[in-house]
């Protein structure tokens, strides 16, 4: 059992699960029969690098051959020619291991993901359960077996303790007090430091932990004192091992997408009837979502055949909703190439991105049932009818050059963070793509302008107001950019123009300054 009760409460206790074969083992279970059939023989999973395929996960028979993880393609083909490749999918492994953190919460009441391949759960005062904690690991190793995943596993007092025990120790370990003395015998690399520092320690034949604890602390202070990181300094890691110093984790929360569903009577097959059943998806979805405050963002409809067939379709909005005729509307683009085969016989509408969205009191004069027109309603017909990637929006960005002060975003995508914004002074409507060159006439070098020529038509100007001066953006231009002076004309038609004088008289970045039209003001 685990160790006893304390003035604090029971002492935490910490199980590590690592699966040293998550990638082989996700690609069986995911390929089909024929595929399962490589890996009879040497099979490596591989990915694309500037120098070619590198080798990522190795099966047994490939590893009795002399391939090694890390390795060049090129390089394992000379030592085992026979070699069967598959493609590496890292993305795919952290799906499969945040849904494992998720499964794993059986054995605890929290789990968090130890990436790349480990699991970390928190089974403080829950050993007596399952009938101890070597009852415990018996289950975990069974369920895991079940699954066709391989495992080791670990629990002790802290999460380093156990992730060096599931790593560096044996099968199933289980350690409840003295942790500096049960894993003084294990290799410096259980401390998860990085390469260059398990090569420092090694040169200094520090080669245990047990070694590393017995050293003195100034003398490894000094040595590693400019190394910040957790995997670079030894003592920090040392530290967090026995417990002398919190290591703060991130625990893996399951959220249940909202979800409505119709299984059928009879299969449909005529787009009247499926438009029907949508609709009435889509208003079963907009009451689960206001019973949570909660709108969509992001709608996935999966539709069942009767010959096991299924069709999916996605659909993102601009801002979240839950409008049941909006959300009708976007998907009936969607539907038209659905090919209901011999009848559709089940469907299923999932929120699959959600957002708060409060709730309000509609206009009860102008009517709760008047279609919406606002601009993420206009965004979300247009993307539906002409895709995402035809439509755009512009989004401030912080410079304080006119030209550079936004940036085009596409219209689905979050906008970016806010902070570093600049304000400015009122800025015209209308902004020119480029600033255009006009020939000025004015008083004196450094006054206003008088009259102007810009696309063949001279303009007399009967009011101004500015300047307002602009400086170059230093770090990002060169050292001979020039002020600019902007100006708001007025003409004698009553035309208004923003303008800017482009550098100073004498200022020794060129010649007589230079003059440009780059707005049109209401």
């Amino acid at each position: 059992m685990s160790g006893g009760e304390g003035a604090e409460g029971p002492a935490r206790r910490i199980l590590s699960l690592w699966l040293p074969a998550l990638a082989l083992d996700r690609w069986r279970l995911d390929a089909p029969e024929a595929g399962r059939g490589l890996d009879a023989g040497p099979l490596v999973l591989i990915a694309d690098t500037a120098h070619g395929p590198r080798i990522e996960a190795v099966n047994g028979h490939a590893a009795r051959e002399g391939v090694r993880a890390g390795m060049m393609l090129a390089d394992a083909r000379t030592l085992c020619p026979q070699l069967a490749t598959a493609g590496f999918d890292p993305a795919g492994d952290g799906a499969l291991l945040q849904a494992l953190a998720i499964w794993a919460q059986r054995w605890g009441p929290w789990s968090a993901m130890d990436a790349p391949d480990g699991l970390l759960v928190d089974v403080t005062a829950v050993a007596h359960l399952f009938g101890g904690e070597e009852a415990l690991l018996q289950d975990v190793h069974a369920r895991f077996r079940a699954r066709g995943l391989a495992i080791r596993s670990a629990i002790a007092p802290t999460a380093g303790a156990a992730w060096a025990l599931a790593h560096y120790g044996p099968d199933r370990a289980i350690v409840e007090r003295d942790i500096g003395r049960a894993l003084s015998g294990l290799p410096v690399a259980a401390l998860r430091l990085e390469p260059a520092t398990l090569t420092v320690l090694r040169r200094l034949g520090l080669k245990r932990i047990g070694q590393v604890a017995e050293i003195g602390r100034d003398a490894l202070q000094r040595r590693f004192r400019t190394r910040k990181s957790l995997a670079a300094n030894p003592l920090i890691r040392l530290d967090q091992l026995l417990g002398h110093k919190p290591e703060p984790m991130l625990p893996v929360i399951a959220r249940i997408a909202p979800l409505a569903q119709r299984r059928l009577m009879e299969p449909i097959r005529h787009r009247e009837l499926l438009d029907q059943v949508v609709g009435d998806l889509a208003a079963d979805m907009a009451r689960l979502l206001e019973s949570k405050g909660l709108g969509a963002r992001r709608l996935e409809l999966a539709l069942w055949r009767v010959d096991a067939e299924v069709a999916v379709r996605h659909l993102e909005m601009a801002a979240p909703s839950r409008d049941p005729a909006h959300i009708c509307r976007l998907f009936a683009a969607r539907l038209d190439d659905v090919d209901a085969g011999f009848g559709i016989e089940m469907l299923r509408l999932r929120a699959v991105w959600t957002e708060p969205l409060a709730l309000e009191q509609g206009d009860i004069e102008a009517g709760a049932d008047r279609p919406g027109t606002s601009l993420a309603t206009c965004i979300d017909r247009l993307s539906a009818r002409l895709g995402a990637r035809a439509i755009s929006r512009p989004v401030p960005f912080a410079s304080h050059i006119p030209e550079r002060a936004q940036r085009w975003h596409p219209p689905l995508e979050p906008e970016p963070s806010s902070q570093g914004l600049l304000e400015f002074h009122a800025r015209p409507l209308k902004m020119l793509d480029k600033p255009e060159h006009i020939a000025v006439l004015y008083a004196t070098p450094d006054g206003y302008p008088q009259r102007f020529r810009w696309r063949g038509g001279v303009h007399e100007v009967v009011r101004v107001e500015g300047p307002e001066r602009i400086a170059p953006e230093w770090w990002r231009e060169r050292g001979s950019a020039r002020l600019r002076d902007y100006y708001r004309i007025e003409d004698g038609e009553g035309r208004r123009y923003w303008i800017y004088r482009q550098g100073i008289l004498g200022d020794g970045r060129g010649g007589a300054p230079d003059w440009f039209l780059q707005g049109l003001c209401a």
